[in-house]
């Protein structure tokens, strides 16, 4: 009888392993699709320093960039060493960090405003930063002030469309992706104006090519221009990746777990006019990143944005070093990357649309 109380009262209690079991699981899941997209990232950009019109070997180049940081012995070229540190590396660095930044963008915008279709080109940031740029341009300067003209541009294509978005309190989401068209247009409007107004053997040239969006002239200068405003906005974003999460479940709901919505919101945006902003001042304007990128993410790893974010960045620098790759070596006068990533961006995006209507933004979060 004692026995028999004994088996009622103490039985089997194996749920403290299962619910361990589950906690783990999702941590090791992580671990393993970062360290996956990790790979790739570095198996790319490894490919992008080997290929182009004059190929160095993979093994000639892991021991040239081995050699910067290490003594070894010279097995390499000269004309190899050039074509790798002088030449390719600054410009694989440069799409590293403008790839997987308009990723970041995107993804953000897509978690702050719950709409498939937000991102920093179709809300206006971009237009409004290439507006600032050309301004810039126009007067002959670059560098800093090129940076600092297309943040201001941005911030102020932003403040524009969050302003239409107030005027109709009962459809901010609509109003806000139709101010961002709006903005968008006006802001280009101005580009072409102020293309039409500068001087066709000066101004004309470069501007027009940097519209187009290229890192045909990257230099580690640039990289560091582009570094510090990607950076810093991305690490804040990245930091935030949660809390897009609770802003995902609505503002009443937000606000009983302590977040404030406004706040939260006003941060991220900043964050995204500053990021889009330093991509655009040295690459001019690279559209589709942000907006099918994630898109890509969300359909493999589901909409989680402590996952979505941290991978967009990783695939995005991965498919912008490819397609700048291609853009360098698919002809003998290069390809400017805007187009390419207009090109081939567009009707991936439909076709994702297409194939993922029901499931793609589904409650998974």
């Amino acid at each position: 009888m004692t026995s028999s109380s004994a088996d009622v009262v103490s039985p089997p209690t194996p749920a403290p392993v299962s619910v361990a079991s589950k906690r783990r699981r999702p941590v090791a899941t992580n671990t393993v699709l970062f360290l996956a997209f990790g790979v790739v990232l570095v198996v790319v950009a490894v490919g992008a320093l080997a290929v182009g019109r004059y190929t160095v070997p993979v093994n000639e180049i892991v021991r040239i960039l081995t050699s910067q940081v290490f003594p070894i012995r010279q097995t390499w070229y000269p004309q190899e060493y050039s074509t790798v540190i002088d030449v390719r590396l600054p410009r694989v660095l440069l799409s590293v960090l403008i790839g997987g930044g308009l990723a970041l963008t995107g993804a953000v915008m897509q978690g702050v405003f719950r709409n498939p279709l937000a991102s920093a080109q179709m809300l206006g940031v971009s237009s409004g930063a290439s507006f600032g740029g050309v301004l810039v341009l126009l007067t002959g300067a670059g560098g800093a002030a090129l940076v600092g003209g297309a943040f201001f541009g941005g911030i102020a294509a932003l403040l524009l469309v969050l302003a239409i978005g107030r005027a109709v309190p009962g459809a901010p989401l609509l109003m806000i992706i139709l101010g961002g068209t709006v903005v968008g247009a006006m802001f280009q409007s101005m580009v072409s104006f102020v293309t039409y107004i500068a001087d066709p053997y000066s101004e004309l040239p470069s501007i027009v090519f940097w519209l187009m969006g290229s890192l045909g002239t990257a230099t580690y200068s640039k990289v560091l221009i582009a570094a510090v405003p990607i950076l810093v906005a991305g690490t804040v974003m990245l930091a935030l990746r949660w809390r897009l999460n609770i802003l995902a479940m609505g503002d009443e709901d937000a606000t009983a777990m302590g977040i404030r919505p406004g706040v939260l919101r006003g941060v991220l945006l900043v964050c995204v006019a500053l990021l889009t902003a330093g991509s655009v001042a040295v690459a001019g304007v690279v559209g589709w990143v942000g907006l099918v990128v994630p898109h890509l993410v969300r359909m493999m790893v589901g909409q989680d944005n402590r996952r979505v974010l941290p991978i967009s960045v990783l695939l995005g620098a991965s498919y912008l070093t490819v397609i700048d790759t291609i853009a360098r070596s698919a002809t003998s006068a290069e390809i400017p990357i805007g187009i390419l990533t207009a090109i081939i961006g567009a009707p991936f995006f439909v076709l994702l649309l297409f194939k993922n209507r029901s499931t793609l933004w589904g409650s998974d979060v």
